[in-house]
Parts: structure tokens; C-alpha cells; sequence
């Protein structure tokens, strides 16, 4: 019995390092977003949520707004998607990590008080990379490829490059 109880304390406080490379459990960010759509550019902000189930699997929903006056209409580009993403260094300054986001888009066209709005689908696959300033705090940068669906036409010739700060819970 003596033995059994000098394992047991021997192996909680070799555990002891492992407790301490935590993982926030959750991550919000915001920042600025440019969007590369179809030749265009378009400037605006995105913010996501993540929740983090472990050390390198959480869930994020990510919503972004871009806007562009083109030929004396005013476009907005709304978009609101979520899904997986891995994290391939939490314990490290530098977390790189990865991401396929699905859900939706609405686009809204205006112009001499007359506007006009579609919704549609959109696909987000990429990832970036977190900075670790402080345990509460970090710097994110974020490249995605967009794949939008609206009215039946498909466009995939679209990139969100995105920047921000990242609170860490």
C-alpha cells in the first residue's frame, strides 16, 4: 500500500508541468479585413468566436462586413460562417492555425435611395497565425480563400486578408 501511495504522489506531481501548459478555452477576435472579390477591393472588419474543446480542436463562428462604392453604387458584403479549426502550437508564442468555415453571405447593392439585396452561400478555407503578447492578449493575421454562391453563380476568385487582436479566456 505504501508503494501505491508514493506512485500516486510521484505521478500527480510529474503532472504538475502538464497543468501548466494551458490553453485558453476561449479566443475572440477582431480586426480589419480586406477583401479581394472578383478584381475588386472591398475594406471592412471581421470578428470571430472560438471555443476551444482542447489544446489543438476548437469550433469558430466568423462574421465580416466589407463594403465598396464601384461606379456609384454601394455594395456591402456580409458574411457569417463556422466550423472547425486546429491549433498546431497553443503552448508556443506563435500559434499557426487552420480553418474550413461554411455558411452564408448577403450582399446588398445601393444607389440613389433604391436598393437591392441577395443572399447566398459561402465557403472560407485557410488559417494564420497568433502572436502571443501576454497570456490575455494576442496579434492575428489571416488569409482565407472565399468561395461565395449567390443567385446560382459561383465565385471563387476571392481572398480575405485579415488583422486584429485576439482576446484569450
Amino acid at each position: 500500500m505504501q508503494k501505491f501511495l508514493v506512485l500516486v504522489v510521484f505521478l500527480g506531481l510529474f503532472s504538475l508541468p502538464l497543468m501548466a501548459q494551458d490553453y485558453p478555452k476561449a479566443e475572440v477576435f477582431a480586426g480589419y479585413q480586406f477583401l479581394h472579390s472578383e478584381g475588386d477591393n472591398f475594406n471592412g472588419w471581421n470578428a470571430s468566436a472560438t471555443g476551444n474543446v482542447n489544446k489543438v480542436f476548437g469550433i469558430t463562428g466568423d462574421f465580416g462586413g466589407a463594403y465598396k462604392t464601384i461606379s456609384g453604387i454601394d455594395f456591402k458584403v456580409y458574411t457569417y460562417t463556422g466550423g472547425p479549426v486546429i491549433n498546431l502550437n497553443h503552448e508556443g508564442t506563435v500559434n499557426p492555425f487552420v480553418h474550413a468555415l461554411l455558411g452564408g453571405a448577403h450582399i446588398i447593392g445601393s444607389a440613389s435611395g433604391a436598393s437591392a439585396s441577395v443572399n447566398g452561400f459561402t465557403v472560407m478555407y485557410g488559417g494564420g497565425a497568433d502572436i502571443k503578447m501576454s497570456k490575455l492578449l494576442a496579434l492575428r493575421g489571416q488569409v482565407d480563400w472565399v468561395y461565395l454562391r449567390v443567385s446560382g453563380i459561383g465565385s471563387n476568385k476571392n481572398v480575405r486578408l485579415s488583422t486584429g487582436i485576439v482576446l484569450r479566456f
